[in-house]
């Protein structure tokens, strides 16, 4: 099962990045290729991606555990999704802790458990979730205005 995990320090505090983090709604501003976010809950939410082709593709996603500004976790519901056909499992977790200055450390992991013959790809699942998580990283940073 592919897990990939990326980890930057960022020049702001824990509870500046846990609003961004914690907050669906928030998504547009840095994480990669969402257009929208839709029927949005703490609990809950729509994302609305772009795809390579321009094209919109709704994803579900449901919040799995939450520790005010340290650890936040969120999985994507799958089943009668496209991601279906290639995914079994979908997970993605936001993990802070201080770092010297008053920074903090953000560490973004994700689990794909790829599904049937994408599992002979799992190469290129952990190539495009480190690249993914490096644009959050990248947006991340920009929405807490470092």
């Amino acid at each position: 099962m592919p897990t990939v995990t990326r980890s930057r320090t960022i020049e702001a505090g824990a509870d500046d990045i846990w609003a961004v983090v914690s907050d669906p709604g928030q998504f547009t501003r840095w994480w990669p290729d969402v257009v929208r976010v839709e029927e949005a809950t703490p609990e809950a939410w729509t994302k609305v991606l772009s795809s390579g082709k321009g094209k919109a593709v709704r994803a579900d996603f449901t919040r799995v555990e939450a520790e005010p500004a340290k650890r936040i976790a969120w999985r994507q519901e799958l089943e009668e999704s496209p991601f279906e056909r290639i995914l079994s499992e979908a997970v993605t977790e936001v993990k802070l802790s201080p770092a010297d200055g008053g920074a903090t450390k953000v560490q973004l992991r994700t689990r794909q458990r790829p599904r049937g013959w994408a599992r002979f790809g799992s190469f290129l699942f952990r190539r495009a979730a480190r690249r993914k998580l490096d644009e959050a990283l990248d947006g991340l940073e920009q929405a807490v205005g470092t």
